[in-house]
């Protein structure tokens, strides 16, 4: 990969690291001292990323700068990565490279909410792996136990989160649209 391709990918790395945050740019820009317009050229690839503006970024999002420039892996396969905490849930990503298919292990604690449906481009894939994830999808309400996934297209209104009756563990993993997961499934008695 040429030095030019490592850089363009910075501003799309930095924007969905932002978005994953939940952190807009005028909170960023009060963070780290960059002003908005200059942060929302780096995201869009107007602006050359330059170590005096990755660094504080780095610092603000609490990440190693070989996060932000997408450095090349090495020969260890393994995704070192932390945890993010976003809305009261904890989000382990599983995946290294932004764009694309994106996977997180997530912890939803034991709380009862009152569902808020939202639709965004893309498709969902959920897999529980202990407790009972509460999903909220157009008009259907069910409920997922250890063992149980479900996949959706994110244009129809949907929520999801914990049953109240303890927290839920699971997996998602998220595409743009088009991008779909194929489960199969043995049928029950099998």
């Amino acid at each position: 990969m040429t030095t030019d391709e490592v850089l363009a990918g910075v501003g799309p790395r930095l924007r969905q690291m932002r978005k994953e945050r939940e952190v807009t740019l005028a909170a960023l820009s009060e963070t780290t001292g960059i002003s908005v317009s200059t942060l929302s050229r780096l995201e869009s690839g107007l602006r050359r990323p330059s170590l005096e503006l990755l660094l504080p970024i780095a610092r603000a999002h609490q990440v190693a700068l070989d996060e932000l420039v997408g450095a090349p892996p090495t020969d260890d396969p393994r995704v070192r990565s932390k945890p993010i905490v976003m809305g009261g849930r904890t989000h382990w990503p599983l995946t290294r490279q932004p764009g694309g298919l994106q996977a997180y292990k997530v912890l939803e604690p034991q709380r009862k909410q009152e569902p808020e449906p939202r639709t965004h481009e893309g498709y969902e894939w959920l897999y529980v792996l202990s407790g009972r994830l509460r999903l909220v999808l157009g008009e259907h309400d069910v409920v997922l136990t250890a063992g149980e996934a479900a996949e959706f297209d994110t244009r129809v209104p949907h929520w999801f989160g914990s049953t109240g009756e303890g927290p839920v563990e699971f997996l998602s993993l998220f595409g743009p649209q088009g991008e779909r997961m194929h489960v199969r499934a043995r049928p029950k008695g099998a």
